[in-house]
């Protein structure tokens, strides 16, 4: 069946709802101070760095200081000593071309790499700032915003896209904010900032798609949203529907799938970058676009958020797409199984068992561990196509990473000392970290020493994630693997975790990390700066 056909066929048409987009006017000849041409209002973001006893601005700083005849360093020293990092100070009428001016604390200059918190501290503290920036210079009503690069033009585009964004898909047209738009302002490396916007808007797609409500982002659509994305980016992406997973004989798959009204969906998504003869690197995501638990039923209060519980699935999407964005010469394949875990008279029971595809019975001890049925499945299956040199799934697992981490980093395993480098490099570059968890015999043991069974979904005693983890690793081959356990990080933001990332809407986390993973994978001598 064609991708047209199956949609024509399966899903209802859906206007995606755009921003609405007001330009304001202006009575006079001339536009008015702080506007250009067109009568936008402009705004600007510059860096101040943390020092004992004076103000020391940055480079772009001093330049507009000096082009203002000294008054911004006036006004600066006027307003007193700010904050920590991430503090600032909004000025207007300095310039005649700018309407605003946000002075933002970048903290120590020079900060570098910090191994006790496993950070690049100049790369973090550049995001904190761009993002305090655009934030308040979008109250002010700014229409275009000049971002300076503060050293790290790629974050500073990073922190000030993802502070700018908004979910407002459902809002009616005249109540949608303007975004404003980004601009890099006195530095050369237009590519490193435009770089930093393909990750952010990247991350933004994760964020939207994790965000709209269960009804809107059923299997189907969310196929529909994979296909409206990738395919006028170059990349492949074939839809199957559940006669095809029938075929293939994923039964686990198909127990999940069977609890809910909603047909169940499989993605193949195919980006070519590399050589032919390069093998390529296989992504699985979890993709329950809701889960209500299934017979073992979640508490009512809390349960809408489980919207989200494609996350894994939605950053795989939006990673795929910066790397085509970004030209990596890799070939990238992913297997994406999507359906709702719903109860019904149709639904999986605790104690059946399962066949997977590799021949092991799965015993379902616990509906609500329904992602590693879906993962085994897609994990075979990849395996058994691709044959790739590279394993990496992402899925929101276990509410134990959770209790263990919290929202500070997302929870790996590997079999690989190699890939786990290169995934805590990511992580410490991007500042989304990641900490990697145990990948031992002890948890295997736990859910494998079985009579009646080969594999049980939940295992035995605490550890829910390590045991997750153990579960996943019966469906792996001989071959290096990383798992993202982010139930942690995937989710709403229920408090400034980073102040660029809006509280109270969904994270998009770890896309950022996937995407400098993948670019360290691509391109392993290049852009990286020395820990």
């Amino acid at each position: 069946m064609s991708v047209s056909t199956f949609f024509r066929q399966f899903l209802p048409f859906r206007p995606r709802i755009l921003q609405t987009v007001t330009t304001r006017k202006f009575c006079a000849g001339e536009p008015a101070a702080g506007a250009d041409a067109s009568g936008d209002k402009k705004g600007l973001i510059l860096g101040v760095y943390e020092a004992d006893n004076d103000v020391v601005l940055s480079k772009s700083a001093l330049k507009f200081n000096e082009q203002v005849g000294g008054k911004l360093l006036d006004l600066v020293k006027k307003a007193g000593k700010a904050g920590g990092k991430g503090s600032l100070k909004v000025f207007n009428n300095v310039d005649r071309e700018i309407w605003a001016v946000a002075i933002v604390n970048v903290g120590k200059e020079k900060a570098g790499y910090n191994e006790l918190e496993a950070i690049d501290e100049g790369m973090e503290n550049v995001r904190i700032a761009a993002g305090a920036g655009a934030q308040a210079l979008r109250h002010q009503g700014v229409d275009r915003i000049l971002v300076e690069g503060m050293g790290f033009p790629e974050q500073a585009a990073e922190g000030s896209a993802l502070a700018l964004w908004r979910y407002q898909e459902n809002k009616m047209r005249e109540k949608q904010k303007k975004t404003p738009t980004l601009e890099l302002y006195d530095d050369p490396d237009s590519e490193g900032f435009q770089r930093g916007l393909f990750k952010a808007e990247s991350q933004n797609l994760a964020r939207r798609l994790s965000d709209t409500p269960a009804n809107q982002m059923t299997p189907l659509h969310f196929a529909q949203e994979t296909v409206n994305e990738l395919c006028p980016c170059g990349i492949k992406v074939q839809v199957h529907d559940k006669d095809w997973i029938e075929q293939k004989k994923m039964g686990a798959f198909l127990t999940v799938a069977r609890g809910s009204c909603e047909p169940p969906v499989c993605l193949e998504i195919s980006y070519c970058g590399g050589p032919s003869d390069q093998k390529p690197i296989l992504f699985c995501g979890k993709g329950i676009t809701f889960d209500s638990g299934g017979l073992c039923l979640k508490k009512c209060r809390g349960m809408d958020v489980y919207k989200a519980d494609m996350c894994g699935a939605a950053a795989i999407i939006s990673a795929i797409r910066a790397a085509s964005a970004l030209s990596l010469p890799l070939n990238i394949e992913a297997v994406i199984p999507l359906c709702e875990n719903m109860p019904s008279g149709m639904a999986m029971k605790c104690g059946d068992v399962v066949m997977g595809m590799n021949g092991k019975s799965i015993m379902i001890t616990d509906t609500d561990n329904e992602g590693r049925l879906l993962l085994a499945d897609a994990l075979v299956y990849g395996q058994g196509i691709y044959k790739p040199r590279l394993i990496i799934d992402v899925a929101s697992l276990t509410p134990g990473v959770r209790s263990a981490l919290g929202s500070a980093a997302s929870g790996v395993y590997s079999n690989s000392q190699t890939m786990w480098s290169q995934t805590t490099k990511a992580g410490v570059i991007t500042g989304d970290r990641v900490w990697r968890m145990p990948l031992w015999k002890f948890y295997t043991d736990k859910v494998t020493r079985y009579k009646s069974h080969d594999v049980n979904n939940r295992g035995q005693g605490k550890g829910s994630s390590c045991l997750g983890a153990a579960f996943l690793n019966e469906f792996i081959n001989c071959v290096d693997w990383i798992h993202f356990d982010v139930t942690g990080v995937g989710f709403k933001c229920n408090h400034k975790v980073y102040p660029y990332l809006t509280k109270g809407r969904m994270t998009g986390r770890p896309t950022r990390t996937l995407i400098q993973l993948l670019y360290q994978l691509s391109c392993p001598s290049e852009g990286q700066r020395e820990l």
